[in-house]
């Protein structure tokens, strides 16, 4: 079988998006080493280099494809997939306009739905434009992959799918995570990052769905009680960033938060986050509304308890591993991580508990469910 992806995040985006599709491709090329696997590549990369026998990389051709190598992206690409592929997987939301009219089965992973949810959180522009790909790449789609249970009823309320369209493949995170980092390493990344003191770590963008206000005004009572640091993995700039960082600045915690990616590289950062998340005494990820959470698994795996919202998505992604807390109440937030940082024994519970759980998303077990669709599809031609 000869499976093409869309694979620009792959090559390109360090967190989200990037690192379901590597860890994707990675795990259909580990575990089924006979496909033949086909990655289209709108512009060159140094970031993501999978160095596989059966597996190919395309990039624009012509000079007026490269220098317009969205356009080729979007629309342009439908000749080679027409000749190079015989399923096609568009792993971001998005298929190229035009792929209707083709042969190939095609697939699409969709994510989330939430600019439908919290519109003013887009700009307008950004939001017509998700809403006209997403639900083109629905209708266009032979099957649709949603990554939670959250997702498919998002797309069957608001979009009107036909659910026996839309299966359910939950995500996996890196094999990274779910490898132990030796004593001296776990030293060397704290000094690194001059992170010594314990510290509760937090990871994702710095946007109001994140929830980050929340956890600084939590973190602002905990820290009056224990010395901790509050670590922040994420980017984020505009109204919101500027809202936390006048919160921290009246309530005089600069010096108890460290905003990692103001100060260090993201590619750094992304090489060294399985130590990060090991090193940190509690994991704290009240969102509001995600299409999965893959941080959430990205902590268990690592050893590390986590606190996240009981809504959405959330809970799938968690389950009984996670304490869950109203994402819009800090006293429930400040609660939870303050037994996981002055209680060994109820912290330790819940490592052993996710450590458990994370065995349920790992890389063989949810590349399975998609190579299932992939060959339910070419069968039934």
């Amino acid at each position: 079988m000869r499976i093409g992806f869309d694979a620009k995040r792959a090559f390109h985006n360090v967190t989200g998006l990037g690192n379901y599709s590597r860890t994707l491709i990675n795990s259909l090329i580990q575990f089924y080493p006979n496909e033949n696997y086909i990655l289209f590549n709108p512009k060159p990369s140094a970031f993501y280099n999978p160095s596989s026998k059966n597996c190919k990389e395309i990039r624009p051709t012509t000079w007026f494809s490269t220098l317009f190598s969205s356009l080729w992206r979007s629309r342009l690409m439908l000749n080679e997939l027409n000749r190079e592929v015989d399923l096609f997987h568009g792993l971001s939301n998005e298929l190229p306009f035009g792929i209707h009219t083709s042969t190939i089965k095609k697939v699409v992973t969709i994510h989330d739905l939430i600019f439908e949810y919290y519109p003013e959180q887009y700009k307008k522009n950004d939001i017509l434009i998700y809403r006209k790909k997403f639900k083109y790449a629905c209708q266009s789609a032979d099957k649709i992959i949603a990554i939670s249970e959250s997702t498919k009823k998002d797309l069957i309320q608001l979009y009107h799918i036909d659910e026996n369209k839309i299966t359910v493949c939950f995500q996996s995170c890196d094999e990274r995570f779910y490898t132990c980092a030796t004593e001296k390493h776990k030293r060397m990344i704290s000094e690194k990052y001059e992170l010594q003191s314990p510290y509760i770590l937090s990871v994702g963008s710095i946007i109001e769905r994140k929830n980050l206000l929340n956890v600084c005004k939590a973190f602002n009572e905990i820290q009056k009680e224990l010395d901790l640091l509050l670590v922040i993995v994420g980017k984020g700039s505009g109204a919101y960033k500027e809202l936390v960082m006048n919160y921290l600045n009246q309530n005089n915690l600069n010096h108890k938060v460290k905003f990692l990616e103001d100060q260090y590289s993201s590619q750094d950062i992304y090489k060294d986050l399985p130590t990060i998340y090991q090193n940190a005494k509690a994991f704290v990820y009240p969102s509001i509304k995600e299409g999965f959470g893959i941080p959430i698994l990205e902590a268990m795996a690592s050893g590390t308890p986590v606190v996240t919202s009981n809504i959405s998505s959330l809970i799938e992604a968690g389950g009984y591993a996670a304490i869950t807390i109203n994402p819009n109440n800090e006293s429930e937030i400040k609660d939870a991580l303050s037994i996981l940082c002055t209680n060994e024994m109820v912290r330790e519970e819940y490592i052993s508990k996710g450590f458990e759980r994370a065995k349920l998303f790992n890389n063989e077990n949810t590349c399975k469910r998609v190579m299932n669709v992939y060959k339910e599809l070419i069968q039934a031609k």
